[in-house]
């Protein structure tokens, strides 16, 4: 697990939903709690162009009123109550659906296999603007290319949580890396565009 996202306390915004649906009106319930962060740097001919940094952090309730459902979505900030109650009272207006519903208890996994989806690193500035000038060096050092279309890095982590009313919580977190490189051949009316760009789990340098 990576200290830059709790997933206890992604759980305790989803259960917390369900348990506010609940005690709202709803006869089940399922929430998914996401948080992440993200990094990117592009450059274009040697310089850096741009910068981002973003972060964010949200919540989704689904509820049943036997067989109408409805799904709220907001940040993560807002009461759960008044989340669920909206909710509530948007399900008991909508159409009923005769397949709405939870999966049943016995369907649903058991044991959750631990996979590979996570570097712990957390990749710098600095480490992404250079491979994204790297990436550039090489692609003009190759023959023919006579131009820079620019060239990118990026990082980021994500979790996620599911509850549901039924009692299963499931979580996992990941983390993302990659870099792209846009390169322009020929002169004039003859020139020509492609990219080339790599994604992987763990962080490439």
């Amino acid at each position: 697990m990576s200290d830059a996202i709790a997933n206890s306390k992604l759980e305790e915004q989803a259960v917390s939903l369900v348990e506010a649906a609940k005690a709202a009106g709803a006869d089940a319930a399922d929430a998914i709690a996401v948080t992440g962060m993200s990094l990117s740097v592009s450059v274009r001919e040697g310089k850096v162009e741009n910068t981002d940094r973003a972060e964010g952090n949200d919540v989704t309730l689904r509820v049943f009123v036997g067989k109408q459902v409805a799904s709220i979505s907001s940040n993560a900030s807002d009461d759960p109550a008044e989340l669920a109650a909206r909710a509530v009272e948007m399900a008991k207006v909508t159409p009923e659906d005769p397949y709405a519903g939870l999966a049943e208890p016995e369907r649903l996994l058991k044991e959750i296999p631990q996979l590979d989806l996570i570097d712990p690193r957390e990749v710098s500035p600095d480490e992404l603007t250079k491979t994204a000038l790297d990436a550039e060096a090489a692609a003009l050092a190759v023959e023919g290319v006579s131009k820079s279309g620019g060239a990118g890095a990026s990082w980021g982590l994500s979790g996620i949580v599911l509850a549901t009313s039924h009692g299963f919580v499931g979580a996992y977190q990941r983390s993302r890396s990659g870099f792209s490189m846009t390169a322009i051949a020929g002169e004039g009316t003859g020139m020509e565009r492609d990219y080339e760009f790599d994604s992987r789990t763990y962080w490439m340098i």
